[in-house]
């Protein structure tokens, strides 16, 4: 019982740490009695790098894709898969995300013990906010289980890094499959994202946007300077006074000889401008990412000739916002447009692709990419910003991004269009190893009413009482998605519905080194949730509110 109890302490004291689910080896090896070699046959092949082929026949031999033509010879010992009715595309890549790194476990010890304080900063001498010699290959693992929740929506591969801080670590392409977490790296490092939000306050630098658009610059000169007197004195040490070692300037420089995509924040046509300058000054290979207002700016950008990552998060309304407060015409231009943006790069001729940003249901990219496509993208233009794009971007088009014989067998096979809402996905291979995609059994019962927005969870643990914030997003069928936040972090729901008035869903976080899932079911009248979550084998109540809603109960309104 003590056991149990600790369980439930530290689990509830880290709700949403994040998900770092399923045993993924596990599961990948439960894959490995299937052969390795697959043919799908008599499928429309969509191998973007050349047109459209009907009733063709693809060759999967040892993780590698052998042939794509009608006439193909299905070897005697090819596992088959009859391809009528089916389409299959190369698999899809989330351009910039840290899916594939699970979060770190919160430290033990509960809300009562302080935790310690970076020293106060007075210059960009003292590093802060920069960690870039954290790596994305060295920090992959099949352990999160947002592997599976983006392999089975199409997305086979990712540009992932790790997160915090203005040079928070390398990006690296991951695979999203293999037997051990070295399986899933395919290049590394790929690219050195930059966040200019400011570290710190107003006392301790940089505590502004001047700061450090200043301190990026002089870690900048810092790695220029490190890397010339280095290579001066390794040429002739004698009578020389050595070289100081910085590990930041020595990841950087290592990672730019690399040849590692700078990854610059940009999103409206202010900040777009302004990193034009930044990618001049800087004197490195850049690519910009946000560009959600890349509709006003396209031209420009196509005569920087930078190309860019597109954040399907489009702007919207927020879903508990005053709604006596009227919006500016210039924000809801903005929500209206930017889904446009897409459109106007392909038209100026700007290399561009998709990523997830703040989306947390990983099928929501493809519904973002169909409103691009409503708004005036071409669906094959859309499939390219999945596929071959960022694989010419990120330095791997030799390997992935297309159906082509000799490249990496990431395939996605879908019973239909895959921007149609209707479309299921039936298989993904991942380095020629076939999953199958199981859609969740949905309840019979339509909702009753609408579990959409900011809620407030309280909940009483061996400690004393807590509370969390849940951002759910519910679709028409009762599906539902998005996070769970705490003081130490967001988790995401990866799995729940409300049928009628009964709800439930799933996070999943690390207690003691494993992953477990904790369980949030009860009842909804409509202003209020109220229920149980589980986790262990343990329960305990829990109440959901609106923050700012008066919830009706029985006997009255309070």
């Amino acid at each position: 019982m003590r056991s149990s109890l600790q369980g439930l302490r530290f689990a509830l004291g880290v709700v949403a740490v994040g998900c770092t689910a399923i045993l993924g080896a596990a599961r990948a090896a439960a894959q490995g009695g299937e052969p390795q070699y697959f043919a799908i046959r008599g499928a429309t092949v969509v191998p973007v790098s050349g047109p459209r082929l009907e009733n063709a026949t693809v060759i999967i031999s040892r993780g590698v894709i052998k042939a794509v033509s009608k006439d193909a010879t299905i070897p005697d010992e090819a596992w088959l898969i009859e391809g009528k009715g089916l389409i299959v595309y190369p698999g899809f890549i989330d351009s910039f995300t840290d899916v594939g790194i699970p979060p770190a476990p919160a430290p033990a010890g509960g809300e009562g013990v302080a935790r310690p304080q970076p020293p106060v900063s007075h210059g960009p001498e003292d590093r802060p906010g920069a960690t870039p010699w954290r790596s994305a290959a060295d920090e992959a693992s099949l352990s999160d289980k947002r592997v599976e929740t983006w392999r089975s929506a199409g997305f086979t591969a990712v540009i992932s890094a790790p997160k915090g801080g203005m040079f928070p670590g390398q990006a690296a392409l991951l695979n999203l499959g293999g037997e051990r977490n070295g399986d899933m790296v395919v290049k590394s490092p790929v690219a050195i994202p930059i966040s200019l939000q400011p570290v710190g306050n107003f006392s301790s630098f940089p505590g502004s946007l001047m700061g450090s658009l200043a301190y990026v610059r002089q870690v900048w000169l810092d790695t220029d300077w490190s890397t010339k007197s280095q290579a001066i004195y390794e040429k002739n040490p004698r009578g020389v006074a050595r070289p100081r070692y910085d590990r930041t300037d020595e990841a950087l420089a290592d990672a730019l000889e690399d040849h590692a995509l700078v990854l610059i924040p940009a999103n409206n046509a202010t900040q777009i401008r302004r990193a034009f300058e930044l990618a001049d000054r800087w004197h490195v290979n850049a690519v910009l990412y946000g560009c959600q207002m890349s509709y006003e700016v396209a031209n420009e950008i196509a005569a920087k000739k930078l190309p860019v990552l597109v954040d399907l998060k489009w702007p919207e309304a927020d879903k508990d916002a005053d709604p006596d407060e009227v919006p500016s015409l210039n924000t809801l231009r903005f929500r209206d447009r930017a889904p446009s943006s897409p459109a106007a790069l392909a038209k100026a001729g700007v290399k561009f692709a998709f990523y997830s940003g703040a989306i947390t249901a990983p099928k929501d990219m493809l519904k973002a990419a169909k409103k691009s496509i409503d708004a005036g993208l071409s669906p094959d233009a859309a499939i390219r910003a999945f596929t071959l794009t960022p694989a010419e971007m990120f330095g791997v088009a030799d390997r992935l991004g297309s159906i082509e014989n000799g490249k990496i067998a990431n395939l996605v096979i879908a019973d239909g269009d895959i921007f149609d809402e209707k479309t299921k996905i039936k298989f993904v291979f991942v380095d020629g190893r076939k999953f199958t995609v199981r859609e969740p059994e949905k309840p019979k019962d339509p909702p009753k009413g609408d579990l959409t927005g900011k809620w407030k969870l309280s909940y009483t643990t061996p400690e004393g009482a807590e509370d969390a914030t849940a951002d759910i997003v519910m679709a028409g069928d009762g599906s539902l998605s998005g996070t769970i936040t705490s003081t130490r972090g967001t988790a995401n729901i990866i799995s729940g519905y409300l049928s009628v008035d009964k709800f439930s869903f799933t996070i999943n976080i690390p207690i003691e080194g494993s992953p477990a899932d904790v369980l949030f079911t009860g009842t909804f009248d409509g202003t209020t949730m109220k229920g149980s979550l589980s986790v262990q084998g343990f329960e305990t109540d829990f109440t959901g509110t609106k923050p700012g809603v008066r919830a009706t109960i029985a006997g009255g309104a309070r």
